[in-house]
């Protein structure tokens, strides 16, 4: 089950991220993870919040490029080696990961969240449940 994360392309200059946080707080928009990826001209920001809908309504209103990209967030405990062991699973399965980044789990949750762009989605999910991890759905995201 995927959710989709908004990547919004922005100048890599002083400033430019503060004013699209800015922009997100003025629309209600709470993030729940965040990743930037830059070159030496611009960034690409990825996102993952609670209201998808909202986000890219503000982004497009005021003039932002943006894209939705359907990632996958697995719930894993939050001790030593259990990204080694989801890592060992979806390798052994011949699955790619074009990218990745986490959510820290809250103060009284025993989970971490990674987020994965990978190569094959549904193959994935399957070899994902079939190994007793869970993933995340779109609903559940305002609730990491």
């Amino acid at each position: 089950m995927s959710v989709q994360q908004v990547s919004v392309f922005v100048e890599n200059k002083p400033g430019t991220l503060s004013d699209l946080m800015k922009l997100l707080k003025s629309a209600d928009v709470n993030m729940r993870a965040l990743s930037l990826a830059e070159t030496q001209n611009f960034g690409i920001v990825r996102l993952i919040v609670d209201d998808v809908v909202s986000c890219t309504d503000v982004l497009k209103r005021n003039d932002y490029v943006s894209s939705l990209t359907p990632v996958i967030i697995v719930a894993i405990p939050d001790v030593v080696g259990s990204l080694s062991d989801l890592l060992t699973v979806l390798q052994d399965a011949g699955i790619n990961i074009e990218y990745m980044y986490a959510i820290p789990g809250k103060k009284n949750v025993d989970d971490a969240f990674m987020i994965f762009r990978i190569s094959d989605e549904d193959k994935a999910e399957k070899v994902l449940t079939a190994h007793g991890y869970h993933s995340i759905s779109q609903d559940e995201v305002a609730t990491l």
